[in-house]
């Protein structure tokens, strides 16, 4: 039995070894495609974070309902003023992890569990507009009923609506609005505009319902499999397949790829045996 106990712990050692092995290597390349696409990125003040992204939170705010102010101090807390390592190299900017549904690439960084799976986003924008997305669903439906100024109610309700376990999170948002004034972000409207709001957002959130598991239930992985395979160190080419959709799936570049392989164009067969790691 105790043989069996070490062997079985040894396994696990090993198998752990190698997903973290493996996420090591995924999150080195996000992070040098990022590096590579910001070379002159420099941090934040809490003032220039405000600054770069006031504009994307009045839009999604006058799209959706959601305070400008609430999703400003909302970014600030969560992505450290724009500076953790998250919003950094993943463009992620309030702690969206992957689902089902994800299709895009992933950055793993410990969190409820280690080496949680978060999505990556081509830009800050695209995670401001996710956000809305996230917020979209029946357990925060009834924020939506609020002035789209009423940031006090807006913090205390996404506690109570489970977003934070932290139970000071409400007063947080609401020091951090009131010390940098973020409010001023915020725009009353008629209530012709409120109704036609509601039911537009509304319309959404209960198209949502019937999927809302699988389209939020965070998951180790997503499914395009952007992270690269350390234990199959072969790809066997299939129908439909090019250079370029193989490469995007081990998160090379088509001439790492090329190199890997010897080849001198873009041709290949199917069946053909592919290295593709690095």
């Amino acid at each position: 039995m105790k043989k069996l106990l070490l062997s079985l712990t040894i396994t696990l050692l090993i198998f752990s070894g190698c997903k973290s092995r493996k996420y090591h290597r995924n999150n080195k390349q996000i992070e040098k495609e990022a590096s590579k696409a910001n070379a002159n990125f420099k941090d934040y003040t809490t003032l220039s974070y405000i600054e770069a992204f006031k504009a994307v939170a009045i839009e999604e705010m006058n799209t959706y309902g959601v305070p400008a102010s609430i999703t400003l101090a909302q970014g600030i807390i969560e992505s450290g003023s724009g500076n953790s390592s998250l919003a950094k190299f993943a463009n992620n900017h309030f702690g969206i992890k992957c689902t089902s549904e994800w299709k895009g690439k992933a950055y793993y960084k410990d969190d409820d569990k280690s080496n949680d799976c978060f999505r990556v986003y081509k830009d800050a924008r695209e995670s401001y507009k996710d956000h809305s997305e996230f917020l979209k669903r029946k357990r925060y439906s009834a924020l939506f009923e609020l002035d789209k100024n009423d940031y006090v109610n807006w913090a205390k309700g996404l506690k109570q609506a489970g977003y934070a376990t932290n139970p000071r999170y409400p007063d947080m948002l609401i020091n951090l609005i009131e010390k940098y004034q973020l409010n001023q972000y915020d725009q009353p409207e008629s209530e012709p505009e409120k109704i036609k709001r509601e039911d537009r957002v509304f319309t959404e959130i209960n198209a949502n319902i019937p999927k809302e598991t699988k389209k939020f239930q965070p998951v180790a992985q997503p499914p395009s499999k952007q992270i690269i395979n350390t234990t199959e160190p072969n790809y066997t080419v299939e129908k439909g397949d090019t250079l370029y959709n193989i490469a995007k799936r081990f998160n090379m570049t088509v001439d790492e790829l090329k190199a890997l392989n010897n080849l001198n164009d873009e041709g290949i067969k199917i069946g053909q045996k592919l290295v593709v790691v690095k």
